[in-house]
């Protein structure tokens, strides 16, 4: 694959304010997708926040293969990241609060030690787009706080948010890097919605999609599209899944664009869950 530029104007604005704003910073929280932990994973962020305190937020964990992902957990825990799993709609949100406490207490009883004023904590939330930060904030406030939406780009500027008298949280717009180099990572990431669709071929995107839930969910890729057998050949697959959702054009013809678009929103709206393509093991 050649690599992909995907790189708009806002995503370079907004690495230079965190950048101006890192010295008001006391933790960092960085979201991942539960269903692709390493694709998801902005590894540029270790060097801009090696000093900081930081935590890393699997989302949309009610959507994962979790005996996947707990392998994933461990890896990053091994790699001395503070690690917690949400499910961001219908989660306990509490012990995010726990862990930033947690994370803060030296720095609090130093203050406190030092006779120093009780100091609201400054958290930023970091991470690709639509990992689920407005939606995390939104659980956090209580109510709409932010703009949230199933497509990158939705927030495009960076935000300060109270949440409580302890804590104020800087919100980001969905970052990636400049180029993506990974064949896997960009289909990952396309299959998420975490790059635009017009980045990738879509008929590529949805091909990827129904390969990996081939060789590691056949069940899920059976019982979703209603399938007896699962053919090797992919268009026979297509063409199955097709008949099943009756997408047939004059003469009989299967519509290929919309059973792309079937499986691509699909996985989108989270009707295929239980699954995680990242796999440690590989």
């Amino acid at each position: 694959m050649v690599d992909i530029n995907w790189y708009p104007g806002h995503m370079v604005k907004t690495k230079k304010k965190i950048k101006e704003n890192l010295k008001y910073i006391d933790v960092v929280v960085e979201l991942i997708d539960a269903r692709i932990p390493y694709s998801s994973k902005i590894n540029e962020f270790n060097e801009m926040f090696k000093n900081k305190k930081k935590i890393l937020v699997l989302t949309k964990y009610d959507l994962c293969d979790k005996k996947e992902t707990e392998k994933w957990i461990k890896h990053y825990e091994e790699k001395n990241y503070r690690v917690i799993s949400l499910d961001l709609i219908k989660g306990d949100v509490k012990k995010f609060f726990e862990i930033i406490e947690n994370v803060m207490e030296e720095t609090v009883s130093k203050r406190e030690d030092k006779g120093m004023l009780k100091k609201r904590t400054r958290s930023i939330i970091v991470g690709v787009p639509n990992v689920g930060k407005s939606t995390l904030i939104n659980r956090l406030v209580g109510k709409k706080a932010t703009r949230v939406g199933n497509k990158p780009g939705v927030t495009t500027s960076l935000d300060w948010i109270r949440i409580s008298d302890k804590l104020e949280l800087l919100d980001t717009p969905g970052v990636l890097w400049p180029k993506l180099t990974e064949e896997k990572v960009a289909l990952n990431l396309a299959s998420f919605s975490a790059i635009k669709e017009s980045v990738l071929p879509l008929d590529d995107v949805a091909t990827y999609i129904l390969e990996t839930l081939k060789t590691y969910y056949p069940n899920l890729l059976k019982n979703r599209y209603g399938l007896d057998i699962i053919p090797d050949d992919i268009v026979e697959l297509y063409d199955e899944i097709g008949k099943k959702r009756g997408c047939l054009i004059k003469g009989g013809e299967i519509d290929y664009d919309k059973v792309v678009n079937i499986v691509v929103n699909d996985l989108k709206s989270g009707l295929i869950s239980n699954i995680t393509f990242d796999r440690k093991d590989d």
